[in-house]
């Protein structure tokens, strides 16, 4: 008899949302997408995650424009780390968090002229480039998210919206981001 294997409850409650969003409201039957996002979400509960490019004297990288200049000064797999980050973070704030993308790209911060969705795109597109070894199952995945950045984007709306439709039904708060 084998072990069943222990899933923590914050992948199975994600994993319970990006489902019923991407295969049950958007018709997306793609496992390996789905749980992709399921990943994210997960991984980004914690906020140092979410923030987690450093510079080179250990600073962290608040702005898509500072992960980019950080991304072309690596070279290898580092170099596509940091991009992936990139379309992580820009994906998360453009499909979890939309209301918040007026402030991070106000004329006060660097990321004003930056597309989201459009530096998103790239930066899956040149992460997916990378398809030796560790990165074979993941990088045809980030292709397509490249390529369907939008829709992706509509899908982790949907998975909020699910979310806090629990949360008014359920009395204990339920917080993504925790410090």
């Amino acid at each position: 008899m084998h072990p069943i294997p222990r899933v923590p409850v914050a992948h199975r409650y994600f994993a319970g949302l990006a489902e019923a969003a991407f295969q049950g409201r958007l018709g997306v039957a793609d496992p390996p997408l789905v749980e992709y996002m399921t990943r994210l979400l997960v991984r980004f509960v914690h906020i140092d995650t979410l923030f987690r490019i450093r510079d080179l004297i250990g600073r962290r990288l608040e702005e898509v424009v500072e992960m980019v200049g950080e991304a072309e000064q690596r070279v290898g797999n580092a170099r596509r780390e940091v991009h992936r980050q990139i379309g992580d973070f820009t994906l998360f704030w453009t499909g979890i968090y939309p209301e918040t993308l007026q402030r991070l790209r106000s004329p006060a911060r660097k990321d004003h002229f930056v597309d989201y969705c459009e530096q998103g795109k790239r930066s899956y597109y040149i992460a997916s480039t990378y398809r030796e070894g560790q990165y074979a199952q993941e990088s045809p995945v980030l292709e397509r998210i490249s390529q369907q950045f939008e829709l992706c984007a509509y899908g982790l709306n949907e998975v909020r919206r699910q979310w806090e439709q629990e949360a008014e039904e359920t009395p204990l708060p339920r917080p993504l981001l925790i410090d």
